[in-house]
């Protein structure tokens, strides 16, 4: 057997392999295979585009319930993002695991080593997201910020909604 791996000699390309078979084309994703991710201008106008991918991702997964709150929390987290480092790209997270939806917003905006300036930028962010903090804390969730892993460095701020607190939000 050829070696996959090893580009065909000149004038021999047959194609690429046939795709394996996949999943009938009107199946409804389920909600544990919920994984999406964008990257948005650091704009003010990508809250929007945030919150309008999040409302159509979680429809899809048919997760319709849910979907006042992570697209409220969805916007905050972008919103947020783009205030406090204004111009960059800000990459969003969606996933669906253990039965809550964790969202999560990278932004460049590095940790201050000074302890004066990393607690006034503590502050700033914690005041910038007390709606969201409030949408997550009433649907019986969790949220917080550190300093992200990513090459580049930067801040990671995420919140975790379980689906069943969420779903009652905004309920009656």
């Amino acid at each position: 057997m050829p070696n996959p791996f090893t580009p065909p000699a000149p004038g021999r390309f047959e194609g690429c392999p046939p795709s394996p078979d996949s999943p009938d084309a009107g199946e409804t994703p389920s909600p544990d295979g919920l994984a999406c991710s964008l990257t948005v201008p650091g704009e003010p106008y990508s809250a929007q585009i945030a919150r309008s991918t999040v409302r159509s991702v979680l429809h899809a997964h048919r997760l319709d319930p849910v979907a006042p709150a992570a697209v409220q929390v969805a916007g905050e987290l972008i919103a947020t993002a783009w205030y406090l480092d204004p111009g960059r790209s800000l990459y969003l997270s969606l996933r669906h695991r253990e039965a809550s939806l964790r969202l999560t917003v990278y932004d460049g905006h590095a940790f201050h080593s000074h302890p004066g300036l990393a607690a006034h930028c503590e502050a700033r962010r914690r005041a910038a997201l007390r709606v969201m903090a409030a949408v997550v804390r009433e649907c019986g969730g969790a949220w917080g910020f550190g300093e992200s892993r990513e090459p580049g460095g930067g801040t990671r701020t995420w919140a975790s909604l379980p689906v069943a607190g969420a779903a009652g939000y905004l309920a009656a």
